[in-house]
């Protein structure tokens, strides 16, 4: 298998010609209680021995997703900082998400919460073989993954870190303040098939619904439902505004 495997405090994996799936969370958002529980439910995820009937790729493929879980009930129900509940904000992440689609990545969902972004894109083959030191490698090990140097940034690293460097920036100057805008490390996904993919959208876009934001996925401005219902695009389609259109965040 191809790939590139990372691990800080989360694992990461990088694959050719897949989606992915990202979420990222304000600095500060989770408190310190939420992050023991989190770090302690991780370590407990870590001591669990591998269910025979699963393959090493396929159990930390679960875990993953077990951690997202506890992750996202602190960030819709006790987040301790909503600075993208401020329209200003919330409109520049938005712009940033749109700024590189179609030219970096296929855009495929997105809803821009008080605490953090979610969002599905698809980093498009031309552009990937452009960037210098994004190569993947082969490998046997862990779970067909080889490590990659530390000094090499992937395609998912390079455009997470162009967003989150550009956004942080601009909503600190709108905040007037300085210091970390979004938490170091975002928690990533890659999506193994289309059946995965229309769930997790079907996720991101019920989210806000969720959360107690709206009553339906369309009502929420800052999201893929609603732009898809606006410019009749179908769920895993690339978001790309109508010819003429001028896309102006909403």
């Amino acid at each position: 298998m191809l790939g590139v495997f990372r691990r800080r405090r989360l694992p990461h994996w990088d694959v050719p010609d897949a989606p992915f799936f990202v979420t990222a969370c304000l600095a500060g958002s989770i408190p310190a209680s939420g992050l023991r529980t989190l770090e302690d439910y991780r370590h407990s995820l870590e001591a669990r021995p591998r269910p025979p009937s699963m393959t090493e790729a396929d159990w930390e493929h679960h875990k993953h997703k077990l951690l997202f879980g506890k992750l996202d009930e602190w960030l819709d129900d006790k987040p301790a900082v909503r600075h993208l509940e401020q329209s200003a904000l919330a409109a520049s992440v938005q712009s940033a998400v749109y700024h590189f689609a179609e030219i970096r990545y296929h855009l495929l969902a997105y809803a821009i919460m008080p605490s953090h972004l979610h969002w599905v894109f698809h980093p498009l083959p031309q552009w990937c073989e452009s960037v210098s030191g994004a190569g993947f490698q082969p490998a046997s090990t862990p779970a067909g993954w080889k490590p990659a140097p530390r000094s090499q940034r992937t395609p998912r690293e390079i455009v997470m870190h162009s967003l989150k460097s550009f956004t942080a920036k601009e909503c600190n100057r709108l905040l007037g303040r300085q210091g970390a805008f979004w938490q170091d490390e975002s928690y990533d996904h890659w999506v193994r098939d289309e059946d995965e993919l229309c769930r997790i959208i079907e996720y991101i876009e019920s989210n806000p619904v969720k959360a107690g934001l709206c009553g339906s996925p369309t009502d929420f401005l800052r999201s893929s439902a609603h732009d898809r219902a606006r410019w009749g695009i179908a769920p895993g389609e690339p978001l790309i505004p109508p010819r003429g259109a001028g896309f102006q965040p909403a």
